[in-house]
C-alpha cells in the first residue's frame, strides 16, 4: 500500500494524502483599483483544476496581508473584503473536489515590489506603481533599494495584520493556514544575521531575531480554531554556511531546529521546510532531493511533522520520503505547472487511491 495515498491528520483535520500543491505566485491579480489582490478567473481555474488533480491538499499562493506585503503589484492578497469573497469563491472549487483548501500568508519585505519574473523582476519604483519597502533594518537585498528599517510600533501592527488576514481566511473557507517565514520576505529576513542588523529587542541573538515570527505565529493561533492546523513554512538554511569559502553569516540548519521546537511549543503543526532565498548569490547544490534533508532533520530531533519541498518530481520520489519517515508530506510545485494531474498517475503507478472527479472518473474507467 502507498504511504504516500494514506491520510495526514492534523489536529482533527484529515487530509485525504500526503501529495500537495506548494503555493506557487501567479502575478495575475489586478494591481490596483478595488479589485487589487482579487482574485481571479484565471486564479479559480489554475487552483480548482490542481484540487480535480488529486492532491490531499491545494495552498493559495503567498497573499498578502496588506498592499505594501505584496511580492509584486499583481499578487493575491487579504486585506480586505472584497478579496475575502473572491477567495471564498476559490475555496468553494478546490473544496468540491475533496482536498483541503490552504493559504499562505505573507509580506515580501524588502523584497517586495518588483515586476513579473517573465518581466525581469526588476524593482517597481512609486511612481510606476511600486511601493517604498520595509525590513528589520535598512539593508537592501541585492540590487534592490534600501528597505525602511520597521519601528517597534510598526512591527506590533504588521503582527496584528497578520492576524487580521488569518480571520478572514476563516471566514472565506480555508481549513489550513500557513504562515511564510522562508524565501528571504520579511518574517525571514528578520531571522537571518545576514539581513537582521538590529540592536533592539528584535535583533542580534537568536532568540532577539525569532521574536518577531513568534509573535506573529501566536497572533495568528490565537484567532485560528483550535481544531484546525497552523503551519509555518521556513528557509532552513542560507546556504552560507554550508559554503567553506564563504564567510558571511546566515540563518543555519541548527537554528531552524531550534525554532522548529518554539514554533511546536506555539501550536505549530507542521513545518513546510524550504530552504534560501536570503542572499541572491548563494551557492546552492540544487537537486532532486537536496532539500529534503532539512526536513528530516527537524522531523527527527523535534518530532515536529515536516513537509519535503524542492525538485520532487517522480511518484517513487515522494513515496520513499514519506515511507521512509524522511517527511510527513511532499509539496510539487512546478511539476504540478507542467502536470497537473499528477497525483492521479503517482496513484495508479503506486497503487494508491485516486479521487477522480465523478465527471471524469466514469470515462476514465471505461477506457481501462
Amino acid at each position: 500500500m502507498s504511504t504516500l495515498f494514506t491520510p495526514l491528520v492534523l489536529r482533527s483535520l484529515e487530509i485525504p494524502n500526503r501529495a500537495w500543491m506548494s503555493p506557487m505566485c501567479m502575478y495575475s491579480a489586478e494591481s490596483q483599483g478595488p479589485d487589487a489582490g482579487v482574485p481571479t478567473d484565471f486564479h479559480l481555474a489554475h487552483l480548482a483544476d490542481r484540487a480535480a488533480g488529486g492532491l490531499g491538499m491545494v495552498m493559495v499562493e503567498a497573499t498578502a496581508v496588506r498592499p505594501d506585503g505584496r511580492i509584486s503589484p499583481w499578487d493575491l492578497g487579504l486585506w480586505n473584503a472584497r478579496q475575502e469573497a473572491g477567495l471564498a469563491r476559490v475555496v468553494s472549487a478546490v473544496r468540491s473536489h475533496g482536498a483541503v483548501a490552504a493559504i499562505q500568508l505573507a509580506h515580501a519585505g524588502r523584497k517586495a515590489s518588483v515586476d513579473k519574473p517573465w518581466l525581469g523582476s526588476r524593482p517597481v519604483a512609486p511612481a510606476d506603481g511600486g511601493w517604498a519597502t520595509v525590513g528589520p533594518s535598512a539593508e537592501p537585498f541585492h540590487d534592490h533599494p534600501a528597505p525602511t528599517a520597521l519601528t517597534v510600533e510598526e512591527i506590533g501592527q504588521l503582527v496584528r495584520d497578520f492576524a487580521a488576514a488569518a480571520e478572514r481566511s476563516l471566514a472565506a473557507g480555508f481549513q489550513v493556514v500557513e504562515v511564510h517565514g522562508a524565501h528571504g520576505y520579511l518574517l525571514n529576513s528578520f531571522l537571518s544575521p545576514a539581513a537582521n542588523h538590529r540592536t533592539d529587542a528584535y535583533g542580534g541573538s537568536l532568540e532577539n531575531r525569532m521574536r518577531f515570527p513568534l509573535e506573529v505565529v501566536d497572533a495568528v493561533r490565537a484567532v485560528w480554531p483550535e481544531h484546525l492546523p497552523v503551519l509555518f513554512r521556513t528557509s532552513a538554511t542560507d546556504w552560507l554556511s554550508e559554503n567553506a569559502d564563504d564567510a558571511r553569516e546566515g540563518w543555519t540548519a541548527e537554528d531552524t531546529v531550534r525554532l522548529a521546537k518554539e514554533l511546536q511549543a506555539r501550536g505549530v503543526d507542521l513545518l513546510d521546510v524550504s530552504t534560501g532565498g536570503m542572499v541572491h548569490d548563494a551557492s546552492i547544490p540544487a537537486a532532486p532531493d537536496y532539500q529534503v534533508p532539512f526536513a528530516e532533520r527537524v522531523r527527527q530531533e523535534t518530532g515536529l511533522p515536516t513537509a519535503a519541498v524542492g525538485l520532487i518530481l517522480e511518484s517513487a520520489q515522494a513515496e520513499e520520503i514519506v515511507a521512509s519517515g524522511r517527511a510527513d508530506a511532499v509539496f510539487l510545485g512546478r511539476q504540478l505547472l507542467r502536470e497537473p494531474y499528477w497525483a492521479h498517475r503517482a496513484a495508479e503507478e503506486l497503487g494508491g487511491a485516486s479521487r477522480w472527479p465523478d465527471q471524469y472518473g466514469y470515462a476514465v474507467a471505461r477506457r481501462r
